[in-house]
């Protein structure tokens, strides 16, 4: 049986701007932009004894890509003490990477324009492969210091527990 929308009224797709991303239940500060969620098939291709000239194909390993995560710097060492967690510059032989807590699984939340959760999704087993504390520094720009975090996943899902809101409506308007 085909599953219909809640509100079959929304033409509009939802924009892309507001959303929030949660990793230790606490929600993140600052984040302006996270990369795609994207997970690739690998395609395997195979013949038939008989049938030389065909090939067959079926769906092999998944892949899911690394997210990128970017914020405005400031104090918060969010960033900072996650990245310290894969390789601690300074410390002690054998202390250099935290084994027991370097991953963590994020949630991330997606809102209407009307600030409603609509989609959230669940990110799985992340670890930071790149840290970028500052940006190239230019004495003659006019724009914000963005750090970079780059994270490995092993998968991600959608939380089917999040539905579609009925969406605010604000009445007629008196002619």
């Amino acid at each position: 049986m085909a599953s219909f929308p809640v509100n079959p009224t929304r033409l509009d797709p939802y924009k892309n701007f507001k959303f929030r991303l949660k990793w230790d239940g606490k929600y993140v500060a600052g984040v302006s932009k996270v990369s795609s969620l994207k997970r690739t098939t690998e395609v395997v291709e195979h013949r038939e004894g008989g049938d030389p000239s065909t090939s067959r194909k079926s769906p092999g390993r998944n892949k899911f890509e690394a997210i990128t995560l970017e914020r405005g710097l400031t104090q918060d060492l969010n960033f900072h003490d996650w990245a310290g967690r894969v390789w601690n510059f300074g410390a002690a032989l054998g202390s250099e990477v935290s084994l027991a807590n370097f991953r963590k699984n994020l949630y991330l939340e997606f809102y209407n324009e009307a600030g409603q959760l609509v989609m959230a999704y669940k990110i799985y087993r992340c670890w930071v492969s790149e840290y970028q504390a500052l940006p190239d520094l230019d004495a003659n720009a006019n724009a914000i210091a963005i750090e970079h975090l780059k994270l490995e996943n092993e998968g991600w899902e959608r939380d089917t527990s999040v539905t579609e809101p009925v969406e605010p409506s604000l009445g007629t308007v008196a002619a």
